[in-house]
């Protein structure tokens, strides 16, 4: 790394640091004066008080990460700019982009960092933060469209890869049980099979249900009808594990994950769904795929702000700060305006998933990079 690496990188890092810092004061001051009265009711102590903000801060910090690296970027070439100094270290034969190297690398950690973020430590903190708030008073009721729901009522699904329609009264996720639950399927030669049970429980890797009955298709009707009864039966046939029954009650939940806009379900999940469901289609198949796309795509957002902050704040002449703060906001309204229309016709079906997803990204970094080549 030479002199001049060193010394931009060290001229980004620090307004970057004050601005998740500034960021972030700001966000505890906004988010205990928005959650205290949700914070009392559940009756949270102070060390619980500070450990929920821990884990909801990687949410915000994934939120605020973009915005905080343009606007580090934008100041700290908005400053060398206004002292020459990038005009100096271009008479002396180092080009833009080769200048701009350290900005590029921090920008490819952010993304890094970004991606880390939103796949692991937000899940975690999400889930952390709703045991948090049941540690004292327990919700009798919990969101309907809560993704941390554990318990399930008026499940129904269909496993696609063995064709086993599954209509349950209530799926308890933590206990691994079924409460009446009622299967059919088909056999190779085609025939239907059903059963119908009191209660289905995983066991020693294993379906087990108590007080089953058993149906079969019979004759050319087509209909059901009762073959044997049995006080409790194990089914190793059932290849669906519990977290693969949790995955599809989870996406067949129209008005529950699938119903929002934003790329809120961690590929962990995304991607053993749609592995097992490689043909989906319609609407449903247009959102999971939107969705697997749009979280690939987001933390690339971090590395795009260096590509716009570029030719932003790298033009040569005196300018006031005024100037970057603007550049930054139209930056960000622009990009977040483009990213939300292109996701609504992505999961409308209008446009295919990975071009719904990726469609800001390429359209910011095309127009960096004309901007960036443009600059004298």
């Amino acid at each position: 790394m030479r002199l001049h690496d060193r010394y931009l990188f060290r001229e980004l890092i620090t307004p970057l640091a004050f601005c998740l810092g500034a960021f972030f004061v700001f966000w505890l001051s906004f988010f205990f004066f928005t959650e205290l009265e949700h914070l009392r009711d559940a009756k949270l102590h102070f060390g619980d008080t500070v450990e929920y903000a821990s884990a909801k801060a990687p949410e915000f910090f994934v939120m605020v990460l973009p915005i905080a690296l343009l606007l580090a970027l934008l100041y700290a070439l908005t400053q060398h700019a206004k002292s020459n100094e990038l005009t100096a270290l271009r008479a002396a034969g180092i080009s833009l982009w080769r200048l701009c190297a350290p900005y590029f690398v921090v920008g490819l950690l952010a993304t890094g960092v970004y991606f880390v973020l939103n796949e692991f430590a937000v899940p975690w903190g999400t889930r952390s933060a709703a045991e948090i708030l049941n540690r004292y008073v327990q919700n009798p009721e919990p969101a309907k469209h809560s993704k941390n729901k554990t318990v399930f009522t008026d499940v129904r699904f269909l496993l696609a890869r063995v064709n086993r329609l599954w209509v349950m009264n209530q799926y308890d996720a933590k206990t691994t049980t079924m409460i009446n639950p009622n299967a059919t399927w088909t056999l190779p030669d085609g025939s239907w099979r059903g059963l119908l049970a009191e209660r289905g429980v995983w066991t020693n890797g294993a379906w087990t249900f108590s007080k089953v009955q058993f149906f079969a298709q019979t004759g050319k009707s087509g209909r059901l009808t009762p073959q044997f009864s049995t006080n409790e039966i194990a089914m190793p046939e059932f290849v669906e594990t519990p977290s693969q029954i949790l995955l599809e009650i989870k996406f067949s939940e129209t008005d529950g994950l699938l119903a929002s806009r934003n790329a809120d379900i961690p590929l962990s999940e995304l991607w053993p769904y749609l592995k097992e469901n490689p043909d989906l289609k319609g609407q449903k198949g247009a959102r999971l795929l939107t969705k697997f796309h749009a979280r690939l795509a987001a933390p690339w957002t971090c590395f795009i702000v260096v590509l716009m902050a570029i030719p932003f704040g790298a033009q040569s002449g005196r300018r006031n700060l005024f100037f970057g703060v603007a550049g930054s906001i139209f930056i960000c309204f622009g990009f977040f305006v483009l990213q939300s229309v292109s996701l609504a016709f992505g999961m409308g079906g209008h446009l295919p998933g990975w071009l719904a997803a990726w469609l800001p990204n390429l359209i910011f970094a095309v127009a960096g990079v004309v901007l960036t080549a443009r600059v004298r």
